[in-house]
């Protein structure tokens, strides 16, 4: 059965919404525990500001583990955990949760990478003026590499579009539930078009709007 279009659009413009919800808050979710948990990792790193051997270990190899897994596989992996902490494995807010947890070690390896790009002799001016370990963290290196690291957050904000849309295809709403509800088992090509152009939409946005905030960063 195809899609009757002139009652159609509103289911569009819902399940955009309901993408757009669940980026959103992954993003902001994952940005605030990647970012923790990035730190945790650079710190702890042999010659760090809180060098700790064991604590970048079990860090590092979370990471390691969960980073290859692909998210289909992950979220339905996750899908017991998903249930007792959400309760339930079906709608946005039950995607929400292990694109969190994906999101969240993916943001940290980013975090780790861009303070290592930061100069030496960054770190050491602040501890010669008698700046703490936090501190540094927070006021010297994050602003330091703040640039680069809009720009790490943008490639993940695509990346969680697509996530996204994996989660639609297992009961998780918005543009991927659309395009394999309407699209797929409808053979209905005109509503994977449509949903594919969203998607397309979606990414161009995110990564314009990425670009634009990094270069103001850097410029300053």
């Amino acid at each position: 059965m195809k899609a009757d279009w002139s009652t159609f659009w509103p289911k569009v413009v819902d399940a955009t919404g309901e993408t757009v919800y669940m980026v959103l808050i992954t993003l902001a979710l994952s940005t605030v525990l990647g970012l923790a948990v990035g730190l945790a990792l650079y710190a702890t790193r042999k010659g760090g500001v809180l060098p700790n051997r064991l604590v970048h270990a079990v860090l590092g190899t979370f990471i390691n583990v969960i980073r290859p897994v692909p998210f289909i596989i992950a979220i339905v992996a996750l899908a017991p955990v998903t249930r007792a902490v959400v309760g339930t494995m079906i709608g946005t807010d039950a995607a929400v949760f292990p694109m969190t947890i994906v999101a969240t070690f993916g943001i940290a390896r980013i975090v780790e990478s861009n303070l290592l790009s930061v100069e030496p002799g960054v770190i050491e001016a602040a501890r010669s003026m008698g700046a703490g370990p936090l501190r540094i963290l927070l006021t010297v290196l994050v602003p330091e590499a703040l640039g680069p690291l809009v720009l790490g957050l943008t490639f993940m904000l695509v990346a969680l579009i697509d996530f996204s849309a994996v989660a639609g295809t297992v009961g998780g709403g918005g543009v991927g539930n659309l395009a394999m509800t309407y699209g797929y088992l409808r053979f209905d090509t005109s509503v994977m078009v449509v949903t594919v152009l969203v998607l397309i939409a979606l990414v161009q946005s995110a990564q314009f709007l990425g670009d634009r905030v990094s270069r103001r960063i850097l410029r300053r």
